[in-house]
């Protein structure tokens, strides 16, 4: 990976943030890369996102969702994963920004808004933040999705979870987290994630 500071390597299941134009180079094999983007315009062309200098490359876009940010918030862009053991739960729960998820392992039910739905590796979802989640996981394997979501500037380095219920606040998380990736956004405030 290349960009106006130097050059680094990206090791399988990192990520970086960056707010600038980026080169990436792959060796000879394969390569999977999620990407988000973050659009100012809700309307926005997924086309414009296209990797154009790459002919090589395929372009799928999972996702795109709108973003509702209160312009009172300096905010964040930040990727982690979040690994369920067989049988994990995220009990209901909030979070402070919105984001898109994608199954990387294993299969995850999102319940909320009265729906229910079960993904599964490479599907993604977006969730609004400020919607409770209900989220049982696999239960005979491990599960493992990624997720680029924005948050107030506030939770930088800490979780950004709340729990909904009073009597689920004094039960263990059976889920735990890895910040890849976080960067305070210089930028307009976006208006839409792109997930790829």
């Amino acid at each position: 990976m290349a960009d106006e500071s130097g050059s680094r390597f990206l090791w399988a299941g990192s990520a970086i943030t960056v707010d600038q134009e980026l080169t990436l180079l792959s060796d000879d094999e394969d390569t999977v890369l999620w990407r988000w983007e973050l659009a100012d315009n809700v309307d926005v062309d997924v086309d414009e996102f296209c990797f154009r200098s790459a002919p090589a490359a395929a372009n799928t876009c999972l996702l795109r969702s709108t973003c509702d940010l209160d312009d009172r918030h300096t905010w964040l862009m930040r990727c982690d994963t979040v690994t369920f053991p067989p049988g994990g739960v995220a009990l209901t729960h909030l979070h402070q920004g919105p984001g898109i998820r994608v199954v990387q392992d294993g299969e995850i039910t999102i319940e909320t808004e009265g729906t229910s739905k079960t993904y599964l590796p490479g599907e993604a979802w977006a969730e609004k933040g400020v919607l409770p989640v209900f989220a049982p996981a696999a239960r005979d394997r491990e599960t493992v999705f990624v997720r680029c979501f924005v948050l107030p500037r506030a939770v930088i380095g800490s979780s950004s979870i709340r729990i909904v219920r009073p009597e689920d606040r004094a039960k263990p998380n059976t889920q735990s987290y890895r910040v890849l990736a976080e960067r305070i956004m210089a930028r307009a405030r976006p208006r839409a994630i792109v997930g790829f």
